[in-house]
């Protein structure tokens, strides 16, 4: 075996030097001076060869390669000499264990233009390459690898590649030219001989500029062509022809020809303007295509998309309208409630105070001390203004007392017209426009009168130098939109319109009109329950309120009211009864105010009545279970604990046919609705007068 010393004498390179300082012996293939000599006499082989040669040594396939090589690995060079080839090439790792199992068997390789998707930094990845592979056989036919000589066809690759692809993209745009002339699309071409001015085109382009054929033959000037093109295109296709000719290289302009009928047809010019070695514009040919199908495409489209803008934007309007509806609602009933409750409570007050006055009154003459008779009927009178204001809170929250008949609307005007006249003065003028045929409407009389009153009281206060003040009713429907964005339900409904020519509001003032207490009156010159008594009175009838109005424009006040299909009755009265004593009928009374529940039991006591009582339903039910029989349970509905609804089931469940009387802070027949009293149950809203609990009471025991 030669030394180390005298291997690859007289080479020299990158690729040599790396050999001799290579550690071979940590490598398959063991020192040098081990090495067959097949495969050293292939390595100095390889070194002088200015091809690019590599060899895959062993059964790993160890690298030893050439400066030339070197130079096709990119930056993987050093890295990758010595090398398993697997390893140096992870990416085509199965081609290479394919080699070298084709070599150890003896047998060679030969693939042209193989592509192979290599991994080279600094160079372009994808390579093709003509490899041709021997294996190393010695003396005895044993093969210790292969020998490979790669040829890079990578150039010659992409560059036939691009080739191929720009024949098909000739082939392609040939096809669809003549697509285009076989289909009409294609109104002709021309070719401008610029240093000459003279403009020449086909028969087809003769037509679409209305000039003789022969004339287009021969060549004509471009000012002969131009007029043809739409005034309001005219100067930007003249633009666009000037900045090509200075530019040169391609020209598409779009713009609309005049036809031999006087209309305009849309059509695109395609061309080339090709150049001289000073710049100056020689040839410019073109052809001219149509497309008036396209534009009107575009046009409809357009049209379509602008559509279905104007139909979003209208549906987001209606849908931030809608949730600032259901917004200013639960608003509107979050306030009710909370003003609901504080007139419960004070419901609650005043009768404890009305019930102490009237005591007074009953236990004390007159004539023995008139003074202070006048100042306990000047608390009474205080204490039923108070009762009156919680009655104006309650019909704002809904719960206030609603004698529920039918009524006709147009009737009730006519009544109070003569009222409303007085009401407004002489300065502002009263008009009603009554529909003929008015639907009736089922609701409170009563309450729709005050709500005329309070109406006209709020139009005269805006019109201080005079105006006129309109009451128009007629029918209408609610669609199912509209009556969604009011929750009320679609259908049949009458309206009541009261409109004023005052000075109107402002957006801001319209927000919190409804508002209990919201004012902009001077202080002492309203309550600011005018309103939202009249909001809420229409919405428990089971309508809405409208509100419109603009700054110096005046005010309109919508009443939507729900048609009544049963065609109303005269209503019948009956004369009030008078307070009647009791014959020692038990009464159990439960309320859990201390006074409310000692001034009722000290009336009910002087009528005659035997008294049971008790703070809250427990406490009764115990009771209950050791004086029963009873006649009649008095209960407060809001109890502690068990309410009076709950307690009443209770006692019935023990005494069947127990009669039981309600009493509430809210307002009696607010509960009906919900289906609150059975039979033998009545109620009464607190403050009441004792004439009033003493008529209830006996009218329920002889019942």
């Amino acid at each position: 075996m030669p030394s180390e010393s005298c291997l690859f004498a007289g080479q020299s390179g990158d690729t040599v030097d790396i050999i001799r300082r290579f550690d071979w012996a940590a490598t398959s293939l063991g020192p040098i001076n081990q090495w067959p000599d097949v495969l050293v006499s292939s390595t100095r082989l390889i070194l002088s060869s200015p091809t690019p040669i590599v060899l895959l040594c062993g059964p790993s396939g160890v690298l030893i390669y050439n400066d030339a090589y070197a130079t096709f690995a990119g930056l993987r060079h050093p890295e990758i000499f010595g090398v398993p080839a697997e390893e140096a090439w992870p990416e085509i790792a199965d081609w290479n264990r394919h080699v070298i199992a084709t070599g150890l068997a003896g047998k060679s390789i030969s693939q042209e233009n193989l592509y192979l998707p290599l991994r080279r930094p600094g160079l372009q990845d994808d390579a093709w390459m003509n490899l041709y592979f021997n294996p190393l056989l010695d003396a005895q036919g044993n093969s210790h690898g292969m020998m490979c000589i790669a040829v890079e066809t990578t150039q010659q690759m992409v560059a036939t590649q691009q080739r191929a692809q720009a024949e098909a993209e000739l082939r392609e745009a040939n096809e669809r030219i003549e697509l285009a002339l076989n289909a009409g699309a294609v109104l002709g071409t021309w070719v401008w001989d610029v240093p000459n001015d003279s403009v020449s085109g086909d028969e087809r382009f003769a037509r679409v500029f209305s000039i003789d054929p022969q004339e287009a033959r021969q060549g004509m000037k471009l000012e002969r062509v131009t007029p043809a093109i739409h005034p309001d295109d005219r100067s930007r296709v003249e633009a666009l022809i000037a900045r090509t000719m200075q530019t040169g290289g391609d020209y598409r302009a779009e713009y609309r020809l005049l036809q031999p009928d006087g209309s305009y047809r849309w059509t695109e010019a395609n061309g080339h303007c090709e150049l001289a070695a000073d710049g100056t514009p020689l040839r410019f040919p073109g052809v001219l295509i149509d497309i008036e199908k396209h534009k009107q495409t575009e046009l409809a489209l357009r049209q379509l998309t602008q559509n279905l803008e104007e139909r979003v934007s209208e549906a987001v309007l209606q849908r931030t309208q809608a949730e600032e509806l259901l917004r200013q609602a639960q608003k509107m009933e979050a306030i009710g409630q909370l003003t609901g409750g504080i007139a419960h409570d004070f419901n609650n007050l005043l009768a404890g105070i009305l019930g102490s006055l009237e005591l007074i009154q009953r236990k004390l003459p007159a004539a023995e001390n008139p003074v202070l008779m006048r100042f306990v009927e000047a608390a009474i009178a205080s204490a039923n203004r108070g009762a009156s204001l919680t009655h104006r809170l309650l019909a704002f929250a809904r719960r206030q007392s609603l004698d529920m008949r039918p009524v006709e609307v147009n009737a009730l005007v006519q009544a109070i017209k003569e009222l409303l006249t007085r009401t407004l003065g002489e300065q502002i003028k009263l008009e009603i426009q009554l529909a003929e045929d008015l639907w009736p409407t089922r609701s409170d009389g009563h309450q729709l009168e005050n709500a005329l009153i309070n109406l006209a009281i709020n139009a005269r206060d805006a019109m201080p130098d005079g105006g006129t003040l309109r009451v128009e009713t007629r029918n209408t429907q609610l669609s199912e939109a509209d009556a969604k964005n009011h929750q009320v339900p679609a259908g049949d409904y009458l309206l009541l319109a009261v409109s004023d020519t005052g000075c109107g509001m402002s957006q801001e003032i319209i927000r919190h009109a409804f508002e209990p207490f919201f004012t902009t009156k001077p202080i002492g010159q309203g309550t600011g329950l005018g309103l939202s008594m009249v909001y809420g009175f229409v919405k428990q009838t089971g309508g809405y309120l409208q509100l419109e109005s603009q700054v110096d424009r005046g005010t309109t006040l919508n009443l939507y009211l729900p048609r009544l299909h049963v065609a109303p009755t005269e209503p019948t009265h009956t004369a009030p009864l008078p307070a009647p004593r009791g014959t020692g009928e038990r009464i159990l009374v439960v309320e859990d105010d201390k006074v409310v529940r000692m001034l009722i039991v000290e009336v009910l006591e002087e009528l005659g009545y035997q008294l049971i009582q008790a703070g809250d339903a427990q406490s009764a039910l115990s009771l209950l279970e050791q004086h029963w029989p009873l006649d009649l349970l008095l209960t407060d509905v809001g109890l502690p604990g068990m309410n009076g609804r709950q307690l009443a089931d209770a006692a019935r469940y023990r005494q069947p046919n127990l009669k039981v009387l309600f009493a509430t802070g809210y307002a009696e027949g607010a509960e009906v609705r919900d289906g609150y009293l059975s039979s033998g149950m009545e109620m009464i809203a607190k403050p009441f007068s004792f004439e009033a609990l003493a008529s209830k009471i006996k009218t329920m025991l002889e019942g």
